[in-house]
């Protein structure tokens, strides 16, 4: 795709991910890379739509017509903004991507990962990261940074800690089945940290300079 590249961003509701895709974007940006950074679900009209919907904790939502929601946005911005974007070489950062729905409807709403897997690569059309920076965060701490924020929580982030153990669990299951690809960070860390551990796992694919660390 003329040297574009497709790094996502993953992890728990609190972990950090929305702070860390934000400082590489400045960061890879100030270092004179085209990048641009995408959030999930929404980056396009259509997904931003879905994403109002999926979020409303006043709606009622099955678990399977919540997964193919989260497919249908993502086929959306595959087909407008992901595909043009690697083509013309830019570097994206998305915040969140296929293991999300895989982590969260596959096994916090035990559809299955596999059944998940399978919509996916359908809406997809079986585009992969060429990295995925995992924040790992306990629930219980993300739960207490969720609580700190002036927002009200959203459908999904008022689900029970059970439901974000499971979450949890898949997203270590997932960095197990696929190391070369999912590079895991401590979320706990301070924000600085977990930026220079964030550039220095995307290194290989950019070739950037690691920061000066104390």
């Amino acid at each position: 795709m003329s040297g574009g590249r497709l790094i996502t961003i993953e992890g728990l509701d609190g972990a950090g991910k929305t702070t860390l895709a934000r400082s590489l974007a400045a960061e890879i940006s100030a270092r004179g890379h085209a990048v641009e950074l995408l959030r999930e679900p929404g980056g396009v009209l259509v997904s931003e739509h879905i994403r109002a919907l999926v979020q409303d904790p006043g709606l009622e939502i099955s678990a399977r017509a919540e997964a193919l929601l989260y497919a249908a946005a993502r086929a959306q911005l595959v087909e407008e903004r992901l595909r043009p974007l690697l083509a013309s070489g830019a570097i994206v950062l998305l915040d969140r991507y296929v293991d999300s729905s895989l982590a969260y409807q596959g096994a916090g709403r035990a559809l299955g990962v596999q059944a998940v897997l399978a919509i996916n690569r359908f809406a997809t059309s079986a585009l992969e990261p060429d990295r995925t920076l995992l924040l790992r965060i306990s629930p219980a701490a993300g739960r207490a940074r969720q609580r700190r924020r002036a927002a009200e929580p959203d459908r999904l982030e008022r689900e029970s800690e059970q439901f974000f153990a499971r979450v949890a669990d898949a997203y270590d299951e997932l960095a197990r089945a696929e190391p070369a690809r999912v590079r895991i960070l401590d979320g706990s860390r301070a924000p600085e940290h977990v930026l220079a551990d964030g550039l220095a796992a995307i290194a290989d694919l950019l070739a950037l300079e690691p920061l000066a660390r104390d």
